[in-house]
């Protein structure tokens, strides 16, 4: 999938030692997409990062533009807080 990253979200990338080839692998696949604040949309899976322990990567994307662009990205422990059933 073709996407375009802010300028805030390759500094994220860069600050939260997020691999961009993980964020690629989300965004060709996501295991869920689910809605977020002002029309954007999280494309969200649990990856695991190493020592065992599983974090979700989401990326919080703007879906009107063409290509979609990328708004920020983050891993976060709290799954259970941000996946859905």
């Amino acid at each position: 999938m073709k996407f375009k990253l802010t300028e805030h979200t390759g500094k994220e990338l860069t600050e939260r030692q997020i691999p961009r080839k993980l964020l690629e692998e989300v965004m060709s696949a996501p295991q869920q997409i689910v809605p977020e604040y002002y029309g954007r949309r999280a494309y969200q899976s649990k990856l695991d990062f190493g020592g065992g322990r599983i974090f979700l990567l989401r990326a919080i994307v703007d879906e009107s533009t063409a290509p979609f662009t990328v708004v920020t990205v983050y891993r976060t422990s709290k799954v259970a807080k941000y996946w859905r059933d």
